[in-house]
């Protein structure tokens, strides 16, 4: 079972953040090899699997051959023609032209190398009787000037804040927000993802756990983009929205279920009167949307309108559905989307204009001088009951779970409840599934940050309802996907990057920085690593000239604590307080103390702090304020936030992300990894819209001097 194992691409061994090395429990192999459709009770069935994957009929006609630009390819081989020294091929360039030559066949196996091919795109190749698909990518993703210095922000969508919004961030907000942070100066802003989520099921709202990451979250559509704020604003009173409207934008958080339906509401009305908003140009760009989008279009509007009408009778879970429903182009689906065709459009529409409102913020941006604007939020998996794998289950691992085996950041591990592409069918069917979850994102980005990039190279999963710990890593064909994201990121020419933590392989951060994918460098983990004489004392911060050239520099994730949370010990109250989550918070407590004096004395070396032990920045409020005085080499008890961003500013980064909670000196987190209702995760609204935050006295001072210690750290 080990050889079916490793075949199939499970690491039967791997080492864990404390570099022990574990064995996988056949139990959990021959689980999970089930999973993938593999039957390995007895060794015939082993034998029988083995055969399947190695045997021509498990490939498709879409199999893709992957290669760099100057690089030859590998190609298949070609047992028909076995004996056979030399084969004529003909590649059909992606841009119209042919070209023409001979390769070498090996006159035993079939084996033989594709020349190299000097034009990058998506080619198809032409090879005695089989055609194939070449993918040649360009030697690396699209990157900023080696010398670049650049800054940002980062803002959760679903937090934003506009007058008339009902109590939930969209579009609007952002394309506002967009150019309020540009007049700061920052070159890029960063979002959380807008994947499509469950119409049907506004309960579930973590943009992290999507139905569908080829489409987008209709809730956050602005219905006054369509319409004017005006006739939004009238549609509202007349559905008797406006009441509740009011009651949610004074409440800091997001009343998911109530703000999402009444939205939906909105649209609907203003769809049913449509004729009355949209120009003919507008009903033509309409139109063509609906024909571009395809098969995977008309899926999800399908499966949209399906839940909305079954959810409550046969449940959310499509695959308990009745049989007939299971798939978008069953016979009764048919029927059922003619029956409906209505609201089928609907949903189209919705997608439409979700689109639409991206694109004005990313124009907006770009307007108002960013030369990045947008970096989208490409989340690692979807939910296995929704339109995703619904529309296409082929191309997803089925009855397993993605998750974090047990780590320094989360000692029992994590399990994510999501699925995400099966690289077996990757090699069986293509790329065609990734290649449009890129694309979705670049349609109106700058910028795609690929939310635990480590599952381009291997991903933990486990059985569905098993723990953490019963899980295996699965290997992906890395070369092939950074040369797709490479592809693309030329394409769009926008920037890639990755976010890198937890526990990474040790060649892992080489190879995907070669490819002009950046990582992610975080305050909190940019340690040194301790000597054997040092383990049990506090890991010194690194100077900040110490971080990598070649990652994203923030001071926090969306995971993570805050700056302010950070240094008042905010996220171990929280743990504290939930008795589900065991821990010793006088302990915690105590080494966040050492910490604190460790990054303090960073701080110092840095010239963040002057020799007097204050912080030399300009003062903030009362409780976060950075002018504090402390003895040399004791950090004071207030937080310290000015002389942070600053430290953080100093990176030779290429684009520093500040969070916008950092800006304003927000106290809580966005998100609180091991919690579901006990924490209000993806819920905390900003206080005010964006730019009155960031005019307020003490933000714009503190913006204004993170700006100057970025662009002071470029002429280093």
């Amino acid at each position: 079972m080990q050889t079916l194992a490793q075949r199939a691409g499970f690491l039967v061994r791997w080492d864990d953040a404390d570099g022990q090395t574990h064995t996988v429990t056949p139990d959990v192999l021959r689980a999970l090899l089930d999973a993938m459709g593999l039957r390995c009770d007895n060794a015939a069935q082993c034998r029988d699997s083995l055969a399947f994957l190695d045997s021509p009929a498990s490939l498709s006609d879409d199999v893709q051959i992957v290669t760099r630009v100057g690089i030859p390819a590998t190609l298949p081989a070609l047992s028909l023609i076995a004996g056979r020294k030399r084969l004529a091929y003909r590649v059909h360039l992606e841009t119209e032209g042919v070209v023409d030559g001979m390769t070498e066949v090996d006159p035993d196996s079939g084996a033989s190398l594709l020349p190299p091919i000097d034009v990058a795109g998506y080619h198809r190749l032409e090879l005695g009787n089989n055609v194939y698909s070449v993918i040649v990518a360009p030697p690396h993703a699209h990157r900023l000037p080696s010398d670049a210095r650049e800054w940002g922000m980062s803002v959760p969508l679903y937090g934003l804040r506009q007058e008339g919004d009902g109590g939930l961030g969209h579009f609007g907000a952002l394309a506002d927000a967009a150019s309020a942070i540009a007049e700061h100066g920052a070159q890029a802003l960063a979002i959380s993802p807008a994947h499509a989520m469950f119409s049907a099921r506004p309960g579930q709202f973590s943009p992290y756990s999507p139905s569908n990451r080829q489409w987008y979250n209709v809730a956050h559509i602005d219905p006054a983009a369509l319409c004017g704020e005006a006739e939004a604003q009238e549609a509202a009173r007349r559905l008797r929205l406006v009441p509740g409207y009011a009651q949610r934008e004074r409440q800091r958080l997001v009343n998911w279920p109530a703000a999402s339906a009444a939205r939906l509401q909105v649209l609907r009305h203003l769809y049913d009167l449509r004729e009355h908003w949209l120009s003919a140009g507008q009903t033509s760009a309409l139109k063509r949307f609906r024909r571009d989008g395809l098969d995977s279009l008309e899926a999800h509007a399908r499966f949209e309108m399906l839940h909305q009408r079954l959810h409550s009778t046969h449940g959310d879970d499509w695959r308990r559905w009745p049989v007939g429903l299971r798939s978008p182009w069953a016979p009764q689906v048919e029927r059922m989307a003619y029956e409906h065709a209505d609201d089928v459009a609907f949903h189209v529409f919705l997608q439409w204009l979700a689109l639409e409102g991206l694109q004005r913020a990313q124009g907006n941006a770009r307007d108002a001088g960013m030369g990045i604007g947008l970096i989208a939020d490409m989340a690692v998996g979807v939910d296995s009951t929704g339109s995703e794998a619904w529309a296409d289950p082929g191309h997803l691992l089925r009855g397993v779970s993605l998750g974090a085996p047990p780590d320094l950041f989360n000692r029992a591990g994590q399990v994510w409840g999501l699925t995400t592409f099966s690289p077996w069918a990757m090699h069986q069917h293509g790329y065609r599934p990734f290649i449009a979850t890129l694309r979705a994102a670049l349609a109106f980005a700058g910028g795609v940050r690929i939310d635990h990039v480590l599952g381009l190279s291997r991903l933990w999963v486990c059985p569905d309802g098993a723990p953490a710990a019963s899980g295996a890593y699965l290997r992906y064909p890395l070369d092939a996907l950074l040369a797709i994201v490479a592809l693309e990121s030329s394409r769009h020419r926008a920037l890639m990057v990755g976010e890198d933590l937890g526990t990474v392989p040790s060649d892992f951060r080489a190879r995907v920085a070669t490819q002009g994918v950046l990582g992610t460098d975080v305050l909190w983990f940019a340690r040194s690593a301790p000597s054997p004489t040092q383990s049990k004392k506090t890991p010194a911060f690194l100077d900040p000239s110490q971080w990598r050239a070649d990652a994203v520099a923030t001071t926090s994730t969306h995971d993570l604590p805050t700056v302010v949370g950070w240094w008042t010990g905010r996220d171990i109250a929280w743990r504290a307080r939930l008795a589900s989550m065991s821990m010793d918070a006088r302990l915690a407590r105590r080494h966040r103390r050492e910490d604190r004096t460790a990054l303090w004395r960073a701080m110092s070396a840095a010239g963040v702090v002057n020799d007097s032990g204050r912080a030399a920045a300009p003062a903030a409020s009362a409780e976060m304020t950075s002018d504090v005085a402390s003895p040399p080499g004791r950090a004071p008890t207030t937080t310290p936030l000015d002389a942070i961003v600053s430290f953080v500013a100093q990176s030779p980064s290429p684009l520093v992300l500040l969070p916008i909670a950092d800006a304003i000196g927000a106290k809580e987190a966005d998100n609180l990894p091991g919690t579901t209702t006990e924490h209000p995760n993806w819920r905390r609204r900003l206080g005010a819209p964006v730019d009155v935050l960031l005019g307020t006295p003490d933000v714009a001072s503190r913006i204004a001097r993170f700006a100057r210690v970025r662009a002071a750290a470029g002429r280093k």
